[in-house]
């Protein structure tokens, strides 16, 4: 091994836990950074209990168990004490607080503030975990990255963090939403799940941020306005705080019309992209959107609100509407459904806008960095 390489540290303990946006981040970073770099070290940190491995085959890459559990009150201090005798030049946190020490550089990644934008729409343990730690996470960091410029700006206005310390590396789809599938396969998971083509699709955790309860209001309006009948599938976990999501769809009358499906991931969520008549993301905020961004590579038009960073996903590649627009969702959805026109140019614009956002790109911008801070 070179003399001069890098002892990098990716703290990929996250993944244990939920694999959420932030943990596809690592999964697919790790992978893209060993296609690029033969030189430098890698450390992939993973909770000891983890028995899938997310390690590339490659020989500067090697896995390291730990013990220390992800959002623990004293997270920072053993930590630290795990990672001391790795003796990194650089530890990347992916989860946006660091430990208190554990290597000679820090760099972190901040996905959202949506902790402090909407404070309502979190756990109390979350709001702790975060709020407690991020004025301290971005102050103790060498160098902070951030999912989108939104973001960036988020940062530097509410946590006085110096521009010169954060840069905008955006995040990229998981490669499988970028194939091709046989129709047959696309129409085998629609009988499963007993659904028909040309459906509204929305995909996330169900939770406030995601204004979800709009989203049924306005489609409730385009049902008794229009003579588009299909059916509204909520794709994702129950999160927190979802029981209003739920008490809407009674209230409006929608439950034969509305669908929540659990479970969905990979090939089958990709083939309801390329089944679905629109994908809607009417998100409060957002750090980043990957439904849009999946959904865009498959070829499925977006409507996505203009809050956070979708307006930078999306471009200008989807249709941007205010967040608590009814009656503009409720006629934009209407238009997207029956306009094949509009419909053709929207998924061939998403995909030229898709394209844009590889790893290969985010892995070269990560590996600069971590050459730049720890060198």
């Amino acid at each position: 091994m070179n003399k001069n390489s890098l002892r990098i540290g990716i703290d990929c303990r996250l993944p244990y836990y939920q694999m959420g946006g932030i943990s596809q981040f690592a999964i697919h970073l790790l992978p893209a950074l060993a296609e690029l770099d033969q030189v430098n070290r890698y450390s992939v940190l993973q909770m000891a209990k983890d028995g899938r491995s997310y390690t590339p085959s490659t020989p500067n890459f090697q896995r390291h168990n730990l013990y220390t559990p992800c959002h623990h009150r004293w997270e920072r201090w053993a930590l630290s004490a795990e990672l001391l005798p790795r003796r990194l030049d650089l530890l990347h946190s992916i989860d946006f607080i660091p430990p208190q020490r554990g290597a000679r550089k820090h760099l972190i990644t901040v996905h959202d503030l949506n902790f402090i934008y909407f404070p309502e729409f979190l756990t109390a343990e979350s709001k702790r975990y975060y709020n407690d730690q991020i004025q301290w996470a971005v102050d103790h960091a060498d160098h902070i990255t951030a999912d989108s410029e939104a973001t960036r700006q988020d940062v530097i206005e509410h946590l006085g963090v110096d521009p010169a310390k954060i840069t905008t590396v955006y995040l990229a789809a998981n490669p499988l939403y970028s194939q091709a599938y046989d129709q047959a396969e696309i129409a085998a998971t629609l009988a499963q799940h007993n659904l028909p083509p040309g459906f509204i699709l929305f995909v996330g955790t169900l939770e406030p941020r995601k204004n979800i309860p709009m989203l049924l209001r306005a489609y409730k309006v385009m049902r008794e306005e229009t003579a588009v009948d299909v059916p509204l599938i909520l794709v994702g976990s129950k999160g927190w705080i979802y029981d209003e999501i739920f008490a809407t769809i009674e209230q409006l009358g929608l439950s034969d019309q509305v669908r929540h499906l659990s479970g969905i991931f990979d090939q089958q969520l990709a083939h309801l992209y390329h089944a679905a008549g629109v994908l809607v993301t009417p998100s409060h905020y957002e750090g980043f959107g990957l439904p849009a961004l999946e959904a865009m590579h498959c070829g499925c038009p977006v409507i996505v609100s203009d809050r956070g960073s979708l307006p930078e996903v999306v471009g200008t590649a989807g249709l941007l509407l205010e967040s608590d627009d009814e009656r503009g969702w409720a006629e934009a959805l209407a238009r997207v459904l029956t306009d094949s026109d509009l419909r053709a140019n929207m998924a061939a614009q998403g995909k030229a806008q898709a394209a844009t956002f590889s790893w290969p790109r985010t892995a070269g911008q990560m590996l600069a960095l971590y050459e730049k801070v720890a060198g």
